[in-house]
C-alpha cells in the first residue's frame, strides 16, 4: 500500500518525501494498532515522567514509536539518557 502511494504521489528522494513517508508510516501503524494520536502522545508523556524519577532524559530528541511486522505491532522508544540519577538507598526499599 506504501509504494502504491508513492507511486500516486510521487517520490523525489529528498528529506522531505522521507519525513512524508515515516508521517504515514506513522498514521498507518497508529490505525492499524488503533491508537489515537492524542493517546500515543499521553504514553509518551508517562513514559517521560516515570523515566524522569531514574534519568535525565533529553525530552527533546527522544522518540517514540509503533513498528509493524507481519504478525504484531510493537511500541519503540528511543530515549537519549544525559544521566542517572542516584537516589539513596531508601529509594530501593520502595
Amino acid at each position: 500500500m506504501l509504494d502504491a502511494l508513492k507511486k500516486l504521489f510521487g517520490s523525489s528522494g529528498g528529506h522531505s518525501s522521507k519525513v512524508a513517508e515515516q508521517r504515514l508510516k506513522f498514521v498507518l501503524l497508529n490505525d492499524r494498532a488503533n491508537i489515537s494520536p492524542e493517546i500515543m502522545e499521553q504514553i509518551k508523556n508517562d513514559i517521560i515522567q516515570v523515566i524522569s524519577h531514574y534519568m535525565d532524559i533529553d525530552k527533546e530528541a527522544m522518540d517514540i514509536s509503533l513498528e509493524n511486522d507481519a504478525n504484531s505491532v510493537a511500541l519503540v522508544a528511543n530515549i537519549p539518557v544525559s544521566s542517572m540519577k542516584h537516589h539513596g538507598a531508601d529509594r530501593s526499599r520502595r
